[in-house]
């Protein structure tokens, strides 16, 4: 990639996708698979998707990380209440260590404030993220799960082209436009040769505490229709919980008793 990339493939002549355009990892990281979790539109929960994936797969003994590429809107940290700076030496950056042993970066962690707004150009944005890569002690890792923005711009196409991505998981909602907007997820990752490993659709019920039937808030499900269309499994159909939610905000996404990205970790790690 050149110097100068802008990161706007429709207005660029070179033939990027003929180039291995992968970076290396940190000299004094291992990292054994790269799966990153995306989303067509914001809102639909894939940074507490995110979170609870590496919590499950943490909980199945595997060393685990996460890279936060939400450089805008990161949250990674939150759910883990993890809030101090990051620290680092002259060897690289060292993540922060959730209590479950979890390890992530964040640009939250390298900020004076948490409330400050990022205010940069996609070019740079996406420049960040590769610095994470490349700069952060990740050590030895089995599976590092990388939270992306939402979108298909600089950040989601620097990923696909720089890390050595596995696969990619699909999180998305029971709304109106869901199989157009998955599609366009979905279509990105094939376009860049990146294996679609799955659909998990959030906010798909929620279930009554008293009579314990299921409701539809969002509309009937869809996303069985769309994984046949688009020839990929559904990991997930997720609740409503705001249970859940509340741990997020309050840092225990690791203690919350029901996991539900469990069984899609028993699937990834099959």
């Amino acid at each position: 990639m050149a110097e100068n990339c802008t990161h706007d493939c429709s207005s660029c002549s070179a033939d990027c996708s003929s180039r291995d355009l992968r970076v290396p990892a940190n000299a004094m990281s291992s990292i054994k698979r790269v799966i990153a979790v995306v989303s067509g539109k914001g809102g639909v929960g894939k940074s507490t998707v995110t979170a609870s994936l590496a919590a499950a797969m943490a909980k199945r003994g595997k060393q685990v990380a996460i890279l936060d590429a939400d450089i805008t809107g990161p949250s990674i940290p939150t759910a883990f209440g993890i809030h101090q700076r990051a620290t680092g030496s002259d060897a690289g950056i060292d993540p922060a260590v959730t209590k479950g042993g979890i390890r992530l970066m964040s640009l939250n962690l390298l900020s004076a404030n948490e409330t400050d707004p990022v205010i940069w150009r996609g070019p740079v944005i996406a420049g960040v993220v590769t610095q994470f890569w490349q700069e952060v002690i990740w050590g030895d890792v089995d599976y590092m799960f990388v939270d992306m923005p939402p979108g298909t711009g600089d950040v989601p196409l620097t990923v696909f082209q720089s890390l050595p991505v596995d696969g990619v998981v699909v999180v998305t909602s029971p709304q109106d436009l869901v199989s157009m907007i998955v599609a366009k997820a979905v279509n990105m990752a094939k376009m860049m040769d990146i294996p679609v490993l799955g659909l998990v659709e959030n906010y798909s019920y929620f279930q009554c505490p008293d009579c314990g039937r299921r409701h539809a808030i969002f509309g009937e499900s869809r996303i069985e229709k769309v994984a046949e269309e688009l020839e990929i499994p559904v990991l997930a159909k997720l609740p409503i919980d705001t249970a859940l939610a509340a741990a997020f905000d309050a840092g225990g996404i690791e203690d919350f008793p029901t996991n539900y990205m469990a069984e899609p970790a028993e699937k990834l790690d099959s």
